[in-house]
């Protein structure tokens, strides 16, 4: 077990008090332990690139890591109210899609290579933002417009984009499935 993956495992970890601070309307605790989730994603990134420490536990559990923290907090925040339930469900949903996806891939025997798009990784920095600034507008009393808007709309179209070019490509990795 590396540094890394131990730090990914203590992120995943925190997700279960990040939504406790939540639904205990301790915004200020939710956005601290936000904030250092985001600084162990990077840190644990960087340990394992400078110092050769990547594994393939890594590569997993990371993704993973990310996910359930950025799903997590939508949830809450759509629960709570603070986060439009529309962009909740579009959110979880892609990642669902996704997740299924690669699933059927599995059942198949025919897995998909997971690699991020440009455009997901965008999504992914949209997703964080809209969530910090939601959290800190909660936690720190203060109006999160114009900026909550535009993230929105940010999160909505690379949301949308990304997920239409993860199905084409697994329609196309897909469609090489010979019928019995």
């Amino acid at each position: 077990m590396s540094i890394p993956n131990i730090i990914t495992l203590a992120r995943i970890i925190l997700v279960p008090v990040i939504i406790w601070a939540i639904a205990s309307n301790e915004m200020e605790i939710a956005f601290a332990i936000f904030v250092i989730a985001g600084v162990s994603d990077a840190v644990d990134g960087f340990l394992a690139k400078r110092f050769n420490m990547a594994s393939e536990l890594g590569a997993l559990l990371d993704p993973l890591a990310d996910k359930a923290l950025l799903v997590s907090i939508y949830v809450a925040l759509g629960i709570w109210g603070a986060m439009p339930r529309w962009i909740v469900i579009l959110v979880v949903s892609r990642d669902i899609m996704i997740v299924s996806a690669v699933i059927v891939s599995w059942l198949f025997d025919k897995p998909v290579e997971m690699k991020p798009l440009m455009v997901s990784k965008l999504n992914t920095a949209a997703q964080v933002a809209l969530a910090a600034l939601i959290l800190a507008s909660l936690g720190f009393g203060f109006k999160p417009m114009p900026y909550d808007a535009v993230l929105m709309g940010l999160v909505t179209v690379f949301t949308l984009v990304s997920v239409s070019l993860y199905l084409v490509e697994w329609i196309r990795h897909m469609s090489t499935i010979e019928a019995n």
